[in-house]
């Protein structure tokens, strides 16, 4: 059962993307649980810098997988990501802008509210 569909700033849990299809439950929204060992609760607005870092890290994003239904994932495309992961990137400076009201609250067990919001979409990077 996923928790509570509340964001990183305490309202509702918006979508992330419909198109890719995205979430651990690939309903849309960073919606998460206790099974969801990842964490895939950060809604990022990826970019080419990202899916280098992440394919550099073993994690090729854009390499379809039909089997699973991945199309495969390029720059401006909306994506639930793994906290820590988005973490790593951003310590690595490189990480993608979010989009806040679409980021679960569970997120900030692993990352800070502050580094989330300086990389909010329409925020100075």
């Amino acid at each position: 059962m996923p928790d509570d569909p509340i964001n990183v700033l305490g309202g509702r849990l918006e979508t992330c993307s419909n198109e890719p299809l995205t979430g651990f439950y690939r309903d849309g929204c960073c919606n998460t649980a206790d099974e969801d060992v990842g964490c895939h609760t950060v809604c990022a607005v990826l970019t080419d810098e990202f899916l280098e870092f992440s394919r550099a890290r073993g994690n090729d994003l854009t390499a379809a997988n039909p089997a699973f239904g991945f199309p495969g994932l390029k720059a401006g495309d909306r994506w639930c990501l793994c906290a820590s992961r988005w973490l790593e990137a951003y310590r690595a400076g490189c990480a993608p802008r979010v989009d806040l009201e679409a980021t679960h609250r569970r997120t900030l067990e692993t990352v800070p509210l502050a580094a989330l919001e300086s990389h909010a979409r329409g925020a100075e990077h």
